[in-house]
């Protein structure tokens, strides 16, 4: 039987990373799909700090871990919150149209 070991973990996590910073270079008109990569880079961090975590036996990648998804949490209620006046003002989501909320 195989047992899943750290290298597996850690080739997953540079998959995530892969895909979230292609995400971000082959889409980067879409304010939604910009914040859905940069979740998913932020998760592979996160898998990253778990997986070495556990390897060594240390709980301090776990803390570190519900830090950086606090501030995953704010930045998508921020990002969020910018998609929401962005679509009332002008009814689009293209990155592009940010400058017209310049005040």
């Amino acid at each position: 039987m195989m047992t899943v070991s750290l290298v597996h973990y850690l080739i997953l996590a540079a998959i995530l990373f892969s895909i979230g910073v292609m995400g971000i270079f082959i889409n980067r008109r879409n304010l939604i799909m910009l914040l859905m990569s940069i979740e998913l880079m932020l998760l592979a961090i996160n898998l990253n700090f778990i997986a070495f975590s556990h390897y060594l036996g240390d709980i301090a990648g776990q803390v570190f871990v519900f830090f950086i998804l606090t501030v995953a949490a704010s930045e998508t209620a921020i990002g969020l919150g910018i998609l929401v006046v962005l679509f009332r003002r002008i009814s689009s989501v293209k990155t592009d149209d940010l400058d017209s909320l310049k005040g």
